[in-house]
């Protein structure tokens, strides 16, 4: 899979919102890796779990990773908010 680059997380979350599943990906290390703001473990599972239900096998790997530095309250939240992504997209 093509690596899509995006400068900043409004562009990338707007090429998500409108069904570019490759985005998620990118999201998902966006967050894990604090590119221009701090790092939200929370929003970097959500979307490596949204990236790994669509087929993406890093996106899997970077998960499990994040997970392990969040705690099970967090990784609930995470996945919370990637059903409910699903849900309203």
């Amino acid at each position: 899979m093509a690596r899509i680059e995006m400068t900043d997380f409004a562009t990338a979350e707007s090429a998500a919102q409108s069904g570019a599943t490759d985005i998620f990906y990118e999201l998902g290390l966006m967050y894990s890796s604090g590119r221009d703001r701090d790092p939200d473990l929370v929003a970097a599972h959500k979307w490596f779990n949204l990236a790994a239900m669509n087929g993406n096998g890093a996106a899997r790997d970077y998960r499990k990773e994040v997970s392990r530095e969040m705690s099970a309250d967090d990784v609930a939240v995470a996945q919370r908010q990637a059903r409910e992504w699903l849900q309203s997209h």
